[in-house]
């Protein structure tokens, strides 16, 4: 019995003796580290408070109200034209899918122009989607046509574009296409099993590319490091707005 109870004795000091030791020191530094982390957190949620009560006003200079209504003016007068002229573009027989980028801003313009720029779902500048080429999206494209961009991708194009930036609306949510089974869960009724399916129902639209196309979030292309000091030299470089057939191709293996 004084032999087991010795060696249990020995064990308990081997475990007490195995335990780490905190310094002091290194105790105080995560005491004082969570006590700022708290402060940090309990004062951003009060700046937030007083953001939502009442927020600064923005000082806009004179000549920005002449430049929106100028804008609007403009928009105006070329909208009530296309009413008395309509000059729709022929539909294309080999061409089915086209692709638009926005690489215009839009602040002032009409509502009008801003409703078609929020259905097309092109809210930020250089954003793209995809379109199914038809006489309404023709008329569609007319509105908008001083602000974007378009042309008709080629498969590689598109292959390069879902793969890189195609992201998944979820439940209001954004998700990487990562994963075959997200795309088969939401897709699959209507064959779409995997990336490679929705490349080619993309790239060849059938009678689901509605559906299809809006399952994808559009798609937010990249600018040049420059773009932000030299705006309109950037600008010179995209090119200009309106229609550009398949040169469309080019602008996207240069903002992707």
């Amino acid at each position: 019995m004084s032999s087991s109870r010795c060696s249990g004795n020995m064990a308990e000091q081997e475990q007490r003796k195995k335990i780490p030791l905190v310094p002091e020191n290194l105790l105080k530094k995560r005491k004082a580290y969570q006590a700022l982390k708290a402060t940090q957190a309990k004062q951003a949620l009060l700046d937030k408070k007083e953001q939502k009560k009442g927020k600064k006003l923005k000082f806009k200079r004179l000549e920005w109200f002449l430049h929106d209504s100028w804008r609007q003016q403009r928009d105006r007068v070329r909208l009530r034209r296309l009413e008395v002229k309509p000059r729709g573009l022929e539909v294309p027989d080999k061409h089915s899918l086209a692709f638009i980028v926005r690489i215009q801003r839009i602040n002032g313009v009409s509502s009008l122009v801003q409703r078609t720029i929020a259905r097309l779902r092109l809210k930020k500048i250089f954003s793209g989607v995809f379109f199914r080429v038809t006489p309404q999206t023709m008329k569609t494209l007319r509105i908008v046509e001083p602000y974007v961009t378009w042309g008709f991708p080629n498969l590689k194009s598109v292959r390069e574009l879902i793969l890189k930036r195609g992201q998944a609306k979820v439940k209001n949510k954004t998700i990487p296409l990562t994963d075959n089974t997200v795309i088969e869960e939401h897709l699959g009724k209507y064959g779409v099993i995997c990336l490679e399916d929705l490349i080619h129902e993309i790239a060849f639209p059938g009678k689901n590319f509605q559906a299809i196309s809006a399952f994808l979030r559009p798609f937010h292309l990249s600018m040049a490091r420059h773009a932000t000091k030299n705006r309109v030299g950037f600008l010179k470089e995209v090119g200009l707005p309106g229609y550009r057939g398949e040169r469309i191709n080019q602008l996207i293996r240069q903002l992707n």
